[in-house]
Parts: C-alpha cells; sequence; structure tokens
C-alpha cells in the first residue's frame, strides 16, 4: 500500500514517528507525551461532540 493513498491518521502516525526517531527522542519520554496528547485530544473531541448535538 502506498503511504500516498494512506488514510490520514496513518499519514501523520508515520510522519510522527520519523520526527521522533530522527531526533532521538526516548520511547519512555514518547510514550508518555502521547497519552498527553491522547488526553488533550480526547477532550477536544468530547467538546465538539457537544457543541454539534
Amino acid at each position: 500500500m502506498s503511504l500516498e493513498n494512506a488514510p490520514d491518521e496513518i499519514k501523520l502516525a508515520v510522519d510522527l514517528i520519523q520526527l521522533l526517531e530522527e531526533n532521538a527522542v526516548p520511547a519512555a519520554t514518547v510514550l508518555a507525551a502521547l497519552a498527553i496528547v491522547q488526553r488533550d485530544f480526547a477532550r477536544k473531541l468530547a467538546a465538539q461532540e457537544d457543541q454539534a448535538g
């Protein structure tokens, strides 16, 4: 499967992995940061859903 035709979430994941690996960010740091990002975006999504209906 070509990345060009991949879903947006796959493209973003590949970009993030590349950025983190190029900068040699430790795996534990990445996972801790991703947990924070996930919570933040889950709240944003919930707020959008509340506004929508």
